[in-house]
Order: structure tokens, then sequence, then C-alpha cells
């Protein structure tokens, strides 16, 4: 039995990103920091999960003589760049992406448990889910975040997290996500993955998802198929991924 849908936050459940980017950019000027992320630049360091770990590296590859004061001045920095994204999201500035509403509506009317599985922060996670559903109806049961799995992806310590606290096995779960660090993680945990290609995740490799495509789709806007499972129509419901569960056995 499907009993659980486990979504990624940055570039699934939303195209954040090019937010995080911004946030980032924005931080560094408040704070006198002459760096400018640009995209490709941040399509590269998305290559390192997590905002803090993205920064250091970022720090120690780029400005290895000043790495320790500059890391020094990381919480500051990242703490920074948290609040300024926060407002971004706030502002209106970001939606979900095409058919994850949807689903989520369609697996809480059948209940299905729902989770987040996510390295980024959880103020992050919070100010997303405050803007997209309405004040106190948070459709996930559990959000797995930032800083509580000892590693981040592409280990699976994030995901092997929200199965706990869903107390659901990994064969009765799905896990969403768009990324090749997060689909290993997810494998890892043992859990099926389905795919959907994210704006800055179009050079990854979606090895391992049992389906990938470009969205989850919504009727009368069908998807673009990549490969593996093709969905009824070019969309992803509860009632096809039911199918595909019980029809892998």
């Amino acid at each position: 039995m499907l009993r659980a849908l486990i979504f990624d936050v940055d570039g699934t459940l939303a195209e954040t990103e090019d937010l995080h980017r911004q946030a980032f950019n924005a931080a560094f000027g408040r704070l006198g920091l002459p760096w400018h992320w640009a995209p490709p630049v941040y399509a590269d360091l998305l290559r390192v999960m997590g905002g803090k770990e993205r920064l250091a590296h970022y720090i120690e590859t780029c400005h290895p003589g000043e790495a320790g004061a500059l890391l020094a001045r990381l919480p500051e920095i990242h703490g920074l760049k948290t609040e300024l994204y926060g407002d971004l999201v706030e502002s209106g500035a970001l939606g979900l992406r095409p058919g994850i509403a949807r689903l989520v509506a369609e697996a809480r009317a059948a209940g299905v448990k729902l989770a987040v599985a996510t390295t980024t922060s959880r103020p992050n996670v919070d100010r997303l889910l405050a803007v997209n559903f309405p004040p106190g109806d948070a459709p996930f049961d559990v959000i797995a975040s930032g800083d509580e799995a000892p590693r981040k992806k592409p280990a699976s310590d994030i995901f092997d997290l929200a199965i706990r606290r869903l107390d659901v096995a990994p064969a009765e779960a799905v896990a969403f996500e768009d990324s090749a660090a997060g689909i290993r993680s997810a494998l890892d945990a043992g859990l099926p993955v389905l795919a959907t290609r994210s704006a800055y995740t179009e050079s990854h490799r979606l090895d391992g998802a049992f389906s990938a495509i470009s969205d989850l789709g919504e009727p009368g806007r069908p998807h673009r198929q990549i490969a593996g499972v093709a969905w009824p129509g070019g969309v992803v419901t509860l009632a096809a991924l039911r199918a595909w569960h019980a029809a892998r056995g």
C-alpha cells in the first residue's frame, strides 16, 4: 500500500533556487563582500548540498587566503541570507510548481501521509509553506530539514529521518526529487523516486528515478515526459501513483 509521499523542497516543491541566489547576492552586498553569484556560477555551486556548506565551499575554493576569517563570518552571512530569502518568499515572488498543490490535496483527502525531506533550513521551509497554504493548515505531517541530519544529500540521512518520523516502510512511500544528489539520497534510503526536472538541474542526470518528467502536470497543462514511467494525460495523480505502486508489488 502507498502510505506516504516525501518531497524535496528546492526545485521540487518550488523553483526556489534563483531566489536563494538573489538572497545570497543581497547578503553579500549588505555585508560589503565584493561577490556576485551569476546563474551559471550558482548552478555549479548547487552540486554542494546545503546553503552553509555551499558558502563554505565557495570560500575555501575561491578565497583560500582569507578562508579563516571568512569562515568565521559564515553564520552572519548565512543568517542574513536566510532572512532576505524569507522576505523574497513573503513578497509573493514564489509559488509552487505545477501539480504540487493538487497532488498534496489529493493525498490529504485520501489519508496518505506527507513529508518534506530537505537540506534547506527550517525557516526557509516554514516561510514557503506559509505563503502557499492557508494559515494554520500546513499539509505536511513531517518536516525533516537542514541541520537535523548529520550528513547532507547525497547521504540518505534526511530521508531516513523522514521515514522514521512517518513510521512507514521505505517501500510504502514515494520520494519526489529534482537533483542527482537528491535521487541518490532517496534511493539509498530505500525509496522509489519520481524526478521532476527543475530550472537549475537541467544538466543533472536523473538516473535511478522510476520516472523523470518536467513537472507533475495539471489537467489541460500536461508535463513533458523525459524517461521511465509515463503518466496518463501527462499528469501525476494519486490514483496513477497508487496504480504504479500496486503493479510494482
